[in-house]
């Protein structure tokens, strides 16, 4: 393990509160000389103290009381890092705090590096990989939404589907080489149409979950709702009114909005990223055409698509038309669309009839009076639940899972393929090992420095 990244044998100590001054702060040290080194600092004797209890002391340098302090006693296996951890929960100064943080490191302890605690705890085998990423998914996350998705995560749930995965193709593995080392006598221990049947089952709850990464990393990072329609149908007016805020700039000038703004608001512990974008028309000014280009990109990235049409010069063969442009892009089929009939304070009786026609998901709404805004936010929430979450699914939200999944998914094609081309057993065996292999990489079952190193520098310092 690179050194710059767990500090072999050396007993670590770091804040694990946020940092400022507060009411109280806690302290953690873990490792195999924790006790030794509170023996130094701590005014009690801890070192024959039961596991799990709190004790009332005080911290003292050279006889110098520096805080009346409670420590709390965690002994290793049965800690967050498997080791002999201690948590010093101590006066919020930032004096305070920096002060025993110093007392310490005198007595022997070093500075823990980003996510050292949680890197111990896994290589102690507290965690699996998975895991321990879900940890700084849990301290990142800003909604209900990302909270659940990162427990599930903390929990095992991800790495429950990738065990069982790999158990059985390392079942498949195993009866393919059987044969192998019975080759010469022409022996079959695995009937071709079961081997090809469990590979094919295996290979759709990979898929299954490479498919939920984009669900799953949009509730992670925010839901992003695009805004789009022409020029001047009050996409702005729209953003505004879901922020209850002045965000976007509004004019009765076509063309205001050139490039998209965007904010996010959590809705029933849901982060939404509502995007406001270039007013879709043909023009000649450059900098407005960049603007429109970023509307189909944005259209493209959304999760959900709002098609605002204006109520007060509705045109339905315009609106249709816009529909098919929208749904005839690439990966249409993985969104959703509302359309929105904008100003409907000042739209027609005729007008409101021909949108009824509207064959697509619709509603009726005035961004400038606010009217039905609360029920267009509903409308989001249950387009999610309907369209893009299973609550009971195991979700993909980890760029490196899906990338590793994608690696394993390749290698049971290849695996189809050969035994579809009746490819030999030891070919076969050698692509099996490979999505074996991409699997446990998620764990951290099979893994390098390099991994390592990314996943860990990005936690916080005392965690």
């Amino acid at each position: 393990m690179n050194g710059s990244l767990l500090q072999h044998g050396q007993t670590i100590c770091s804040l694990a509160t946020g940092g400022g001054t507060g009411a109280i702060a806690v302290i953690r040290v873990s490792g195999k000389d924790t006790f030794k080194i509170l023996d130094k600092v701590f005014s009690k004797d801890l070192s024959d103290v039961p596991s799990h209890t709190v004790h009332l002391g005080k911290i003292l340098e050279d006889k110098e009381i520096i805080d009346e302090v409670l420590a709390t006693i965690f002994r290793g296996p049965n800690s967050y890092t498997g080791e002999d951890v201690v948590e010093i929960s101590c006066h919020g100064s930032n004096f305070i705090q920096q002060k025993i943080i110093n007392v310490l490191t005198k007595a022997g302890a070093v500075a823990a590096n980003p996510g050292e605690f949680t890197l111990r705890a896994f290589l102690n085998g507290k965690m699996d990989l998975s895991q321990a990423e879900a940890v700084a998914d849990l301290i990142a996350s800003e909604s209900e939404g990302a909270h659940r998705l990162a427990m599930s995560q903390l929990r095992g749930g991800i790495s429950a589907e990738i065990r069982a995965l790999r158990k059985e193709l390392l079942n498949f593995a195993s009866l393919i080489e059987l044969e192998l080392d019975f080759g010469e006598e022409d022996v079959e221990f695995a009937d071709r149409g079961q081997l090809e049947e469990l590979i094919n089952k295996i290979q759709q709850l990979v898929i299954k979950l490479i498919d939920s990464f984009e669900t799953g990393n949009a509730i992670k990072n925010g839901i992003p709702v695009a805004l789009i329609g022409q020029p001047n149908v009050g996409k702005s007016t729209l953003l505004n009114a879901l922020l209850n805020e002045e965000r976007a700039l509004v004019s009765e000038i076509a063309g205001t909005t050139r490039d998209t703004v965007e904010d996010t608001m959590v809705l029933d512990g849901i982060v939404y990223r509502f995007i406001d974008t270039a007013g879709i028309r043909s023009t000649d000014d450059i900098v407005e055409n960049m603007g429109i280009q970023r509307t189909f990109e944005k259209i493209d990235d959304a999760k959900i698509v709002v098609l605002l049409v204006d109520g007060s010069s509705f045109d339905s063969d315009l609106v249709a038309e816009m529909v098919q442009d929208i749904k005839s892009r690439d990966g249409f089929e993985a969104k959703q669309l509302l359309v929105a009939l904008n100003k409907s304070d000042v739209a027609s009786k005729k007008v409101q009839k021909q949108f009824l026609l509207v064959n697509e998901d619709k509603i009726e709404i005035s961004a400038k009076t606010r009217n039905n805004i609360e029920l267009l936010k509903s409308r989001f929430s249950s387009m999610l639940s309907d369209g893009l979450v299973a609550n009971d699914d195991v979700v993909v939200t980890n760029t490196r899972h899906f990338d590793a999944l994608c690696k394993a998914n390749e290698s049971l094609d290849r695996v189809v393929e050969g035994m579809s081309n009746d490819l030999s057993g030891d070919l076969l065996a050698m692509d099996i090992r490979q999505a074996i292999m991409h699997l446990g990489d998620i764990l951290g079952e099979i893994t390098t420095e390099d991994v390592l190193g990314n996943i860990f520098a990005n936690f916080c310092i005392g965690k």
